[in-house]
């Protein structure tokens, strides 16, 4: 496999902490590498430095000439000035990329609900990192960074973007480098991971399950080796120690290698420890949303739909519920609910007497009002000392216990990175003692072993829990099963899982988009940005259509085989003018299948004449399938 780039004995520091020291790594063609990491131990810098966006201190990054690298930024990189499309194309012309159907299919999948005339300073934040992404994805490089690409997507989004870079490439051709927390999307794309940590750089065949293994066999070692060294470690100190008239005598070499062994002790990683906190009483009643339906905007006609309708939820004591749902379906004003902070249009919500609720909000608001606050003064502004399991702890012992070393401690919130935010606002939450705990996309900055850290304590925790996430990894290990919300006002149970709810978002888009149904093309074109949803739609009811498709065929080619051995004259006449109809009929499908592709460059820019022609191209495929196998049928009476 060709070398892309690679770097060479890099090195970097900021201020007097060393971040990387001589690392040195590679890519290759074909290469499909995860970065796993604790926040702050230079995952995206080694991948600024790789993709020569950043310099290092020492050492030398080297690249292929004519290798082009494409790199997603971590922050809001994108003019808000620009409309959606400007944004994306720049100042392509609308024939030059609606023709190519890699770059409709990346539109479809990413921005189909978008509105393309948009201003980005006006999208939220998902809709954002995906502009970002179809900008990024629709450029043909050969290297490809990725820093946190999941945050803001939801599952259907993380799942797309899984499914693109698994196809984007062949296997032994270009190469990506992803930085996310998503556990599920390391295991689905990676072939590799680099462990970042202590200034270096460990590399592991394999995605997050298999690093994790292979991490724990290294600590297993580690540990040997490590209770070895203690046990001389210990030996040395006690003959060091056995008084001033004997050490007088001891050769001073023996004293230098006792004291180097000493000082060899390696510093500690920080104990991402969560501790469950004491949990208020709960009763039999939790929270109970009993046919509520909430509507915004003006309540005369044209009523716009309603967020929920006739709505029923019901919480048990320590039930731990998921919810997923595509964006703007409600997922955040459902906890909302739950929490008492808005109240229904119709409908009630009851709450049982013991509740004591607490949420965490997607950006941390909360902590805005104590950002001139050190982070050990917001512990100690909830209480002094606290009571974890049999024993009692200072507030400097319990934030210490979720990674804020004695330094980290006196640091003040508005100071602090994304990640520590969410992990201070957590433990805030857990010290009031709350028993229905609410997560709004508790993932979001937190890195691999801050999450296990996260969800040992909420396997332990004994409340109600809902969570909203497009983890699956979070979702499927600290919640007992899952809702969706689908944007239609309804909430769905699901049985199945995450899995069941990709399958129900790809039914729907499949039924609104296929051939044959009524006012599709026109469904389609109302659909806010329908250039997206309307290629969207059309590509998955393809998708359905054409796998129907090919098992008729192969029943169909059975059939013909069988008539095959006794054909007679008059039936093989017959199939000689059926084969003559059906290529004449090919032929012309195949004219007016390049018609439409012409038509569809010229209206790029007229979303719902666009969304209709790719009805009519859709269903000019599916008559194309039912062709194919006629002339099949007809051949082989023929053989």
């Amino acid at each position: 496999m060709a070398h892309l780039l690679g770097g060479e004995n890099l090195s970097i520091s900021f201020g007097t902490r060393t971040v990387l020291d001589g690392v040195t790594v590679g890519l290759n063609e074909g290469d499909r590498v995860g970065i796993v990491g604790r926040n702050g131990d230079g995952k995206s810098t080694l991948m600024r430095l790789l993709s020569q966006r950043a310099e290092p201190d020492g050492g030398r990054v080297t690249k292929r000439r004519g290798v082009d690298v494409g790199y997603l930024d971590q922050g809001d990189v994108l003019d808000g000035d620009l409309d959606v499309g400007r944004a994306i194309v720049g100042d392509r012309s609308a024939h030059e990329w609606a023709a190519d159907p890699r770059i409709r299919e990346i539109m479809a999948g990413l921005v189909g609900d978008v509105d393309w005339r948009a201003e980005v300073r006006s999208l939220s934040g998902g809709q954002k990192r995906r502009v970002a992404l179809a900008k990024l994805l629709i450029e043909p490089h050969d290297v490809i960074m990725l820093d946190e690409p999941t945050n803001h997507l939801d599952v259907e989004g993380v799942a797309w973007l899984a499914r693109h870079l698994k196809t984007r490439w062949r296997a032994n051709e270009g190469a990506f480098v992803v930085v996310t927390h998503d556990r599920w999307f390391l295991d689905e794309v990676c072939t590799s991971t680099w462990e970042v940590h202590d200034g270096i750089v460990e590399p592991f065949e394999g995605g997050y399950a298999a690093y994790v293994l292979a991490r724990a066999e290294r600590d297993r070692m580690a540990a040997v080796v490590e209770g070895k060294r203690q046990n001389l470690v210990k030996k040395e100190l006690a003959w060091l120690r056995r008084g001033a008239p004997a050490r007088t005598s001891k050769p001073k070499f023996r004293i230098d290698a006792a004291n180097a062994l000493i000082a060899d002790v390696p510093e500690p990683r920080d104990a991402v420890a969560l501790s469950k906190m004491a949990t208020a009483r709960l009763g039999k009643d939790v929270v109970d949303l009993e046919g509520v339906t909430l509507a915004y905007g003006d309540p005369g006609p044209p009523a716009a739909a309603p967020l929920f309708d006739n709505v029923t939820v019901r919480l048990a004591p320590g039930e731990r519920v998921g919810v997923v749902g595509v964006n703007g379906a409600g997922k955040s004003t459902l906890l909302r609910l739950i929490a008492g902070e808005i109240a229904p249009t119709a409908g009630r919500v009851k709450r049982g007497k013991t509740v004591v609720p607490a949420v965490l909000s997607q950006d941390v608001r909360e902590l805005d009002d104590v950002a001139d606050l050190r982070v050990i003064e917001v512990i100690q502004r909830e209480k002094q000392t606290f009571t974890v399991g049999s024993k009692e702890l200072t507030a400097g012992q319990l934030v210490e216990q979720l990674g804020f070393t004695n330094q980290k401690q006196w640091t003040r919130v508005s100071e602090l990175s994304g990640g520590e935010r969410r992990r201070l606002q957590l433990l805030r939450l857990l010290v009031g003692e709350p028993n229905v705990l609410m997560l709004d996309e508790p993932t979001n900055d937190l890195d691999t072993d801050t999450l296990a850290a996260v969800e040992d304590v909420l396997d332990g925790w004994p409340g109600t829990l809902v969570v909203v996430s497009h983890d699956r990894y979070l979702l499927e290990r600290v919640t007992d099963h899952q809702l969706a919300l689908l944007g239609d006002g309804k909430v769905r149970a699901l049985p199945g899982g995450v899995e069941q709810y990709l399958e129900l978002r790809e039914a729907s888009l499949s039924g609104a988009g296929a051939p044959g149904t009524e006012d599709a093309g026109a469904r389609a074109s109302q659909t806010e940005g329908g250039v997206g949803a309307g290629l969207g739609s059309g590509s998955v009811s393809g998708g359905a259509a054409g796998g129907a498709t090919g098992g008729a065929t192969a029943a169909g080619s059975g059939k013909g085989s069988a008539a095959a051995a006794g054909a007679s004259e008059t039936e093989k006449r017959q199939a000689r003018k059926e084969l003559s109809r059906v290529e004449r009929q090919l032929g012309k499908n195949a004219e007016q299948e390049t018609k439409l592709h012409a038509q569809m460059a010229d209206v790029a820019d007229d979303y719902g004449r666009l969304a209709e022609l790719n009805a009519q191209l859709q269903a000019l495929l599916a008559e194309k399938e039912e062709l194919e196998l006629a002339w099949l049928e007809a051949s082989e009476v023929l053989e």
